[in-house]
């Protein structure tokens, strides 16, 4: 079926850079359609971390509130080594203050709230973007079931391995994250930690933040399990603390609870073409290093809902969308490539400088992304 109408948002993708987008849409009274290839939510078990600035945005989205109840704030971070001693801690609830504590939450009730009270019908599943063509009338959308949509403009937030960005754009755009080829995340029982704690060794990482219900979420690296697989795994992190070796060894009995994830970073040289444009990871994903995945799509939402409700040609909205955004991804790209070449260093170096320069590094990154992007 061909559906015409120029005056509404086509979305591709249905996860946090969609959902967020359509909200954000909606608040402004512009009509979408988000259009996911998935039956149902992709990792609806596992967990995400929202810094101060998603906080805000979810706030100027209308989810303030309704955040509050869900996960647990983050008021501590600590960065410790192998053998459990501490480098360095940040106060982030003095940081942010109160309006803006870090939250880390289920990714399925982050899910759920961006897609609460959209006009019904605003999402449809599994009627993927397989291609896009443009027109001076619009932008048409042809999908995996072989109908087409068409609207007024077409929003890329399809994730790291984009549908849109391939077919417009041209290119993977992907690369390897300077941190670490491969990571693994799960879910599993708090063993104890109040706050967000990583725990670095040589060629190894290992974060755990509490969430609810007696659970953490948990983020594992390995140099010695780079290829996939988990049989390096427990020796890699022999000489970390006990309470990370029964972490692990519990997760590791439960081969389903770990999700082995790639850690690809999208570096896009553009991100809009006429009357399609990238949101989210779709245009700038990057290395969990300071968890700015959500937070930078949520604020891409924003921005474009703002733009849309200012220009009555859609068609350059691209331009000054890229405009207004690049800088602020820029910045979160070049903090997230100097902390990752920090993390490569030997043990002796890396404990040394961080030690020294792990405060500093939180405000010279988090400062700039203490404004909000809207208003």
């Amino acid at each position: 079926m061909n559906h015409a109408d120029p005056g509404r948002v086509l979305v591709a993708g249905a996860g946090v850079a969609g959902l967020a987008v359509a909200r954000a849409l909606s608040r402004r009274a512009i009509p979408s359609l988000v259009l996911e290839r998935r039956a149902g939510p992709a990792d609806a078990g596992l967990a995400v971390n929202l810094p101060g600035n998603a906080v805000r945005a979810l706030a100027d989205l209308g989810l303030g509130a309704a955040l509050q109840d869900l996960g647990s704030p983050v008021r501590r971070r600590e960065y410790r080594t192998e053998r459990d001693r501490l480098l360095f801690a940040v106060d982030e609830d003095t940081f942010w203050g109160a309006q803006a504590r870090p939250r880390c939450l289920r990714r399925a009730d982050l899910l759920r709230l961006l897609a609460r009270d959209l006009p019904e019908g605003t999402v449809r599943r599994e009627r993927g973007v397989a291609s896009v063509r443009q027109d001076p009338q619009g932008v048409a959308a042809e999908l995996t079931d072989g109908g087409v949509e068409r609207g007024g403009l077409l929003v890329g937030a399809d994730g790291v391995h984009s549908a849109v960005r391939r077919t417009v754009f041209g290119g993977s755009a992907t690369e390897a994250a300077l941190l670490a080829r491969a990571s693994w995340r799960f879910m599993a029982p708090n063993p104890g930690v109040e706050g967000w704690t990583l725990w670095a060794g040589a060629g190894c990482l290992f974060l755990l933040i509490p969430v609810d219900r007696g659970e953490a979420y948990g983020w594992v690296t390995a140099d010695a399990a780079a290829g996939g697989g988990t049989e390096g795994l427990e020796a890699a992190f022999a000489p970390f603390p006990r309470l990370v070796r029964d972490t692990l060894a519990r997760v590791l009995a439960e081969p389903a609870a770990l999700h082995h994830s790639p850690l690809e970073e999208v570096r896009a040289p553009g991100w809009h073409r006429d009357r399609v444009l990238l949101a989210g990871d779709a245009a700038h994903a990057t290395a969990p290093v300071w968890a700015q995945g959500a937070a930078l799509a949520l604020e891409d939402a924003l921005v474009l809902a703002d733009l849309l409700a200012r220009e009555s040609d859609w068609g350059r909205v691209g331009a000054a969308y890229e405009a207004r955004r690049r800088p602020r991804v820029a910045h979160v790209q070049a903090m997230t490539d100097r902390l990752s070449r920090t993390a490569r260093l030997p043990g002796w170096a890396r404990n040394a400088i961080l030690s020294f320069i792990g405060p500093r590094s939180y405000r010279a990154t988090y400062g700039p992304l203490w404004t909000p992007v809207a208003g």
